[in-house]
């Protein structure tokens, strides 16, 4: 059984019509950040959970969503519950959930909780979801080993670390923090997606365990090269877009690239990437790229479908789009825009 109360449109008249964003688990973070002190309430307007929900003990779904809910409580009766969403309430604590270890998703997206604590009998979890909140530090997870996808995204973390014990997560989001070093990784063997783009790292390294991972996002960093990555043999999809990137380079062996974002960067010259023949998307607009030449190259790609060079110098060629196409005949589509 399955309970959902939805007070959205109780609480987008509230908020000025804004409707819920949607989770950041993909490679960039688009949402807008809510200004200090959003979302606060008078204290009589906070909503209490038993004022909202009607307690059937065989429930297994809660989603109180939108809910101006300002305490986590009044839940014990739900002993078979699996997955509880409490996002864009007014939350601060963790708190009263020792009894639902049956818990398999838990969401407390967009909240004001500061501090990771009181999950320790959640021993079944498989999803948590803490982004968009104000905690600072990772930590108080250790009894999650089933955890598979972790999402804390949007807070004020500085450091990567107490993870190790998550041998069986396969996605981690990081991305919007405010972390300087990719580190103490090495124990997550079975990650497949890794999301720390809009942070401040400088340098990609520390990698070489993660050989399942599928899908890297660095976007919006301050790196200047690409280094580190020749253990990622099943890397299908890069996005290193907005950052101080020069050349593309050290991509040798990574030939299982699907989709290489490389967009907003500093690269001058198309090169280093003939090998990658399972490459479909290609992602340069915003660089600086002047030579026809190494554009012509592309054609060395042939199961490139998707190429964007909107924004660099040969993007200012009348010619710009029928020669890319006689380049590259193959191409499906041209800067966001389908080829005839």
């Amino acid at each position: 059984m399955r309970i959902v109360t939805n007070l959205s449109i109780h609480v987008a008249k509230s908020f000025g019509g804004n409707l819920e964003p949607q989770r950041a688990d993909s490679p960039t973070v688009e949402e807008e950040e809510r200004p200090p002190g959003a979302g606060e309430v008078a204290e009589h307007e906070i909503v209490k959970m038993e004022d909202v929900i009607t307690i059937d003990p065989e429930t297994t779904e809660v989603d109180l969503n939108h809910g101006r809910i300002g305490k986590i409580e009044n839940l014990e009766p739900l002993t078979k519950l699996e997955r509880l969403y409490l996002r864009w309430n007014l939350i601060k604590k963790i708190e009263n959930l020792d009894h639902l270890t049956s818990l398999i998703e838990l969401e407390l997206y967009d909240n004001q909780i500061t501090e990771l604590e009181n999950l320790d009998h959640l021993v079944n979890l498989e999803m948590l979801d803490v982004s968009f909140n104000r905690l600072h530090q990772i930590k108080n997870l250790s009894a999650l080993t089933n955890l598979r996808k972790l999402f804390l995204c949007a807070n004020r973390i500085s450091l990567i670390e107490n993870l190790g014990h998550f041998t069986n997560l396969t996605m981690l989001e990081l991305g919007d923090n405010k972390i300087r070093k990719i580190e103490n990784l090495d124990n997550l063997v079975n990650l497949t997606h890794l999301y720390l783009g809009k942070n401040k790292i400088t340098k990609i390294e520390n990698l070489d365990k993660l050989v399942k991972l599928e899908c890297l996002s660095l976007q919006c960093n301050r790196l200047t090269k690409i280094e580190n990555l020749d253990q990622l043999v099943n890397l299908s999809e890069l996005y290193l877009s907005e950052n101080g990137i020069e050349t593309i380079e050290n991509l040798n062996q990574n030939k299982a690239l699907e989709t290489l974002d490389l967009a907003k960067n500093r690269v001058k010259r198309i090169e280093n990437i003939d090998h990658l023949q399972a490459l479909e998307e290609f992602w340069m607009n915003d660089n600086g790229v002047s030579e026809w030449a190494c554009v012509d190259k592309l054609a060395s790609n042939k199961k490139l479908a998707t190429v964007y060079l909107e924004r660099n110098p040969v993007a200012n060629d009348v010619n710009y789009r029928r020669k890319l196409k006689l380049a590259v005949p193959w191409l499906q589509k041209i800067d966001a825009t389908l080829c005839r």
